[in-house]
Parts: structure tokens; sequence; C-alpha cells
């Protein structure tokens, strides 16, 4: 089960006008489930994303660059699950043009203005003939209101479906943002083994939304791991139709703060949703590096903790073995830190400080806080004035086991 998070329930789940979701059953790589989703996208709508930097990215996000820098409007999406297209060379790139081609043909657009993606098992080849047959469902079953059918349809390992939503009133406009993620396992930026995609009724500049979408993926989806592997399908897109009469054009307009942070908001509880339900995950941990020079070292350590199996299982173990964080300070690379300046505490217990064990820190204090299912382990560099937080979880047994039998 996730780490105190509930999948909000269907009517907590806005639509956005200028989207219409459905959902199929494809049979990709399973029987008996919904593993297919189509997007559709009013016309006018502009669309940014940011995808994996593993270099053996997957076919689906070859095509998805290709196509949104072509300039070409983007009126559809196509997500399946199961099968990830992923190690699958010449191949797999036909086969994600073929699900282009079959999708604009039901819309009568170009295969450019469609954007394939794909999550599941690597180096197979996707079943492209069972996905063209289940877009005719999907297409059918398209309705403003489907997001929540829509998260449930793109899961993989995932034990809940991830989606959120905000309004914020802007001037005489009520802008509306919804938002889906998929992810549990495999999960380590730049990006993780993630599929986001976020909605809005806002106008927002095609300039302005793709420095958007790199913001709010730095603040959301960069900043959380798993496991620390770095997956070859991960996508983020972000989405505006421009229908609730809101416009941004240089993001110095009255109300494009509100909007903006709340786009930022829902890509943050989607990403957080994700660590909450990592694999096997029982315990849910907030790393916050400050005094740092600049953000990027402040990062390294944060990752360093956050990823370090022995820490890690530490945590699933309830036992204040913080040596382990200290070591993974110490080896995050900076190459000139101080660690007689270098502070550390869980929650509001001062663990270490002044290159050892803090003088009132006591074993019982330090597993007091361990058996909690949230945790916040709090670094203080003491090198300048920079911060950045990292997202991570413990490691169960349940992660080898769902691991182990993934392809099962």
């Amino acid at each position: 089960m996730p780490v105190n998070y509930m999948t909000p329930s269907r009517d907590q789940v806005f639509a956005v006008a200028g989207f219409l979701l459905g959902t199929a059953k494809a049979e990709i790589r399973k029987k008996d489930r919904r593993d297919l989703t189509l997007i559709a996208l009013d016309p006018g709508c502009n669309v940014a994303g940011v995808f994996t930097s593993n270099r053996f990215c997957a076919a689906p996000v070859l095509v998805c660059r290709e196509h949104l820098q072509s300039g070409v409007g983007i009126r559809a999406l196509v997500i399946n699950t199961g099968i990830a297209n992923a190690g699958t060379g010449e191949l797999g790139m036909l086969a994600a043009k073929e699900t282009c081609t079959a999708a604009a043909h039901l819309f009568g657009i170009s295969p450019q203005s469609v954007l394939p993606f794909s999550t599941g098992v690597i180096l197979e080849p996707l079943p492209v003939d069972r996905l063209v047959s289940g877009l005719q469902p999907c297409f059918d079953d398209l309705e403003t209101d489907h997001w929540h059918a829509a998260a449930h349809a793109i899961m993989t390992t995932d034990t809940v479906a991830k989606v959120a939503s905000r309004r914020v009133t802007v001037a005489a406009a009520e802008v509306t943002i919804t938002g889906m993620a998929k992810g549990a396992g495999m999960i380590r930026p730049d990006m993780a083994t993630m599929l986001g995609f976020v909605a809005t009724d806002a106008g927002i500049a095609q300039p302005l939304l793709e420095k958007l979408v790199k913001e709010a993926a730095d603040a959301s989806f960069n900043c959380i791991t798993v496991d620390g592997d770095t997956s070859t399908n991960d996508s983020f897109i972000l989405m505006a139709s421009g229908q609730s009469g809101a416009k941004f054009v240089t993001g110095y307009e009255a109300g494009w703060a509100e909007v903006k942070a709340a786009i930022i908001a829902v890509a943050a509880e989607l990403a957080q949703a994700i660590v909450r339900d990592g694999e096997g995950a029982t315990k849910f941990i907030t790393i916050a590096v400050e005094g740092g020079r600049d953000a990027d070292e402040c990062r390294k350590v944060g990752y360093a903790i956050g990823q370090s199996p022995l820490v890690k299982t530490a945590f699933f173990a309830s036992d204040p073995n913080l040596g382990r964080i200290l070591a993974a300070v110490g080896y995050a690379g900076i190459a000139d830190l101080d660690v007689n300046q270098v502070r550390v505490w869980l929650d509001d217990v001062l663990v270490a400080e002044h290159g050892g064990r803090a003088l009132n820190y006591t074993e019982a204090n330090g597993a007091r806080v361990m058996k909690r299912p949230e945790i916040t382990v709090r670094v203080l560099l003491g090198r300048g004035d920079a911060k950045a937080t990292v997202y991570s979880c413990d490691l169960s047994y349940d992660y080898v086991k769902i691991n182990a039998d993934y392809r099962s």
C-alpha cells in the first residue's frame, strides 16, 4: 500500500475544457485490463514536453521529440502500458509511427499531430496490431471527465492511480489544471520511470509553456528517486487549451504567478505520489539539503542519501544506523566539504554536528523518529545559501519480490 496516499475520487478530478480522454482493453500484454488511453486535444492547444536523458531512449520518445519539434499542432496522445517499445530498434520506430498514423486516421489529422507514449517491459516488441485495434474503442470512449479512468489505465506496477486537480481564479476567469502520472519503480531523474500528463484550460504561449514544463519538472519529477534507475521512456507533457479565457504570453501578466504555482503544485503532488507508491515502500522520506554553494551540490547530497541502499534499508528496518547518512553525505561528490560544518537532523532530532554524533543525541530519539511513516532528513552543509529537496522512500523485501516477478 502507498504511504499516506489515496487516489482522489472521481468527483475530485476536474474536467479540463479542450481535452477528451478514452480508454480501452487492447491486451497489449495482459488480458482483461484497460491498457490503452487516447487523449484528444481541440485545435489551438499548445503542448510542450521533457523526456528521459537515457541514451537508450524508447522509440516513442524519439517520435515525440520529432513531432514536437516539427511545429505541427498536436491533436492527440496515445498511451499504452505493458510494453515499453524500448530497445526495439527500427521495428520499434515503425511501430510508434504506425500508432501515430492509425490515430491520425481516426481524427482526420496529420500523423505528426499525434504523440505516442509507451511504458512496460523493455526489449520486447510492441504488438502494434492489437494497439491499433484498440484505438477505435478508445475513440468511442472519449469524454471530458475520463481523467480518473485514464489514470488507472496507464498504471504498470503502480498499486494506485495517481491523479490531481486544482482550480485558480484569475481576474474573471476560473482556470482548471488536472494531471495524471504513472510510476512506482525504476525511478530516478532525469527523469524517472514515469509518464506524466498535465492539462490546463489557461492560454499559455508556446515559448512560455516550454519554459514552464522544464521548471515544473525540476520542481517535481526531477526531485524524486525510488531506486536510482533512470528509465528509457520517461515523459512529462504539459498542455494548454486557452479555453478558460485567461491568456499568458510573457509571464508578467496578472494571475500568472498563481496559475504557474498551481501547475507546479499538481506536478509535485503527482511526483510525490510516485514515491509514496514506490515498489514495496513503507516510508516516505523527504531529504532537505540546505546551506550549499549552489542547488546542484545540494541535489548531489540529497540523491546520495535518497539512493543509498544502506540508508534505505535502515529506514525500512526503523534502525537509526545514521552513520550511513553521514557516509552518503561524504561521498556525494563535494571535494572540499568541511565535515565540521555539517549538521544532520531526523525530523526535529539533531543527529550529527562538528564532524560527529551530536552531544544530546540518543538512540531512543533516533528510533522514535525512524518508526514514523513519513520522515524528514535535514542536512545543513554550512557552505552558502542554496538548497534543494529530494523525495525518496525505503527499500523493502517487497521491492525485490516485485521486480523479480515483473515479467511473470
